[in-house]
């Protein structure tokens, strides 16, 4: 019996070392109900985390309390009631578009609040934030304007040059 004990104690110890090095590197942290989901609906929510880099686990209230203990994300320990899966990522709306993207497609995930470091975030904060572009999305924008910024610039230098080319003729 007290091997049974101790195990357990080190199990959580565990999950909670583990989660805590997640928190570590999280912007933003997002939770959503999860109640009566199916395991594949779980697993598909699961996958489009993994392909987003977003840390998703399904925690004991205590533990995530733990693990958050010290850092931005404690005052989200109020918002810890209920069966949570807890979505984390490095990328400041990652967690969030992964959560609010699922929840329009299954109604069983019910995101309940956020953090983005100490800032708390409600459920609609939560999904303004879903909406706005993810780096990647803005970084592309950027190298989009760049690229026809420089060929607008480009197509200028040779008018100019096809202007000049007559006269010097």
């Amino acid at each position: 019996m007290e091997e049974d004990l101790s195990l357990n104690l080190q199990e959580k110890q565990a999950v909670v070392a583990e989660v805590s090095a997640q928190v570590a590197q999280s912007q933003t942290i997002v939770l959503a109900e999860y109640r009566g989901i199916k395991v594949a609906d779980i697993t598909k929510l699961r996958a489009d985390a993994r392909k987003s880099g977003v840390y998703l686990h399904v925690l004991k209230n205590t533990l995530a309390r733990r693990s958050v203990q010290g850092t931005p994300f404690e005052a989200l320990g109020d918002s810890m009631v209920g069966p949570l899966v807890y979505g984390m990522s490095a990328d400041a709306v990652a967690a969030a578009k992964v959560m609010c993207d699922f929840a329009k497609t299954n109604n069983l995930l019910v995101v309940k609040a956020g953090a983005m470091g100490s800032t708390l975030m409600n459920a609609e904060q939560v999904a303004v934030l879903a909406a706005t572009p993810s780096r990647e999305e803005l970084i592309a924008r950027l190298m989009a304007t760049m690229n026809a910024t420089t060929a607008k610039f480009v197509r200028t230098l040779a008018a100019i040059r096809d202007a000049k080319a007559p006269a010097e003729a």
